[in-house]
């Protein structure tokens, strides 16, 4: 009788502690608070993207994972990373700069979702408006193809330029201008995080900078520029890329419903006042 005893009271305490361990990892799932976190390596750049995912940084902690951010000077290595391996998404770049590394590296990326909009700008030491943009003004742009569509569209809505009808928006060049009255000259050869020390050098007559590379300089994206790309029905979404396939995983689902919740979007519209606008607000 007091084998049997001895037996059935074992056999208690295993299924207690079984239960017992049965509710740490349901902890551990639900807000990683009492189990080990997922960890979760994601590429930026510096500002906004790094400064915004370090706001997402403790909601993702309640969730279970632990994010860990890796930031970039530039825009090829985060691509390069995400391809090796290195990193398990980055949250860098807009839609037409994705497609196009995809186009020319073959990487196997797909859009995890988008969270943000930088409106372009163009910059003068020289001049206040665009108006006083003189004949044969220079314009200095960065060397990137996936921006100079968007910058030449930006140009025309400001009207001083005319491009042909019907070309596509992301993939204008300046071979596509047919109309220049004030017969603008373009440089195009410059890396797109030089940009801000050429304007502020006073090179060229105008600078296009885009709003992430004047944020990181100490520029007012929304204030500094005499001429600002409109928002609105605008394709240069940044968002979170991630190899295909990854796009299912919990943690980047987690990841881009938190960058997407009206908690970073607020954060978003209240830290950058229209330097940076919530991909929400895009009437797409």
């Amino acid at each position: 009788m007091k084998k049997w005893l001895g037996v059935l009271l074992a056999a208690i305490l295993v299924l207690a502690l079984a239960a017992c361990g049965g509710n740490d990892n349901n902890n551990a799932a639900e807000g990683g608070k009492d189990g080990e976190l997922v960890k979760l390596k994601v590429g930026a750049s510096n500002v906004p993207h790094a400064e915004i995912l370090e706001k997402a940084k403790p909601i993702l902690k309640e969730k279970g994972i632990d994010l860990e951010i890796i930031t970039f000077q530039d825009y090829i290595l985060p691509n390069k990373a995400l391809a090796e391996k290195q990193i398990d998404a980055n949250y860098f770049q807009h839609i037409p700069y994705l497609e196009s590394q995809k186009k020319e590296y073959g990487y196997d990326f797909v859009n995890a979702g988008g969270i943000h909009i930088e409106p372009i700008g163009l910059y003068s030491k020289k001049y206040k408006s665009i108006e006083e943009l003189p004949d044969g003004a220079t314009i200095i742009m960065s060397n990137s193809v996936a921006d100079h569509g968007r910058i030449l569209s930006m140009l025309q809505e400001k009207g001083l330029i005319k491009l042909k009808p019907g070309v596509d928006k992301t993939k204008a060049t300046v071979n596509d201008i047919i109309e220049n009255p004030k017969h603008l000259k373009f440089k195009a050869d410059v890396d797109a995080g030089l940009l801000p020390q050429i304007y502020k050098n006073g090179e060229g007559d105008a600078v296009l900078i885009n709003a992430n590379y004047a944020l990181d300089a100490g520029l007012d994206p929304a204030k500094d520029p005499i001429a600002v790309e409109s928002p609105k029905n605008n394709p240069y979404v940044n968002i979170v890329a991630v190899r295909k396939g990854d796009e299912n995983r919990k943690e980047i689902k987690t990841l881009v419903e938190v960058l997407q919740s009206k908690e970073i979007q607020d954060f978003i519209k209240e830290k950058y006042h229209g330097a940076v606008i919530p991909a929400a607000t895009n009437n797409q």
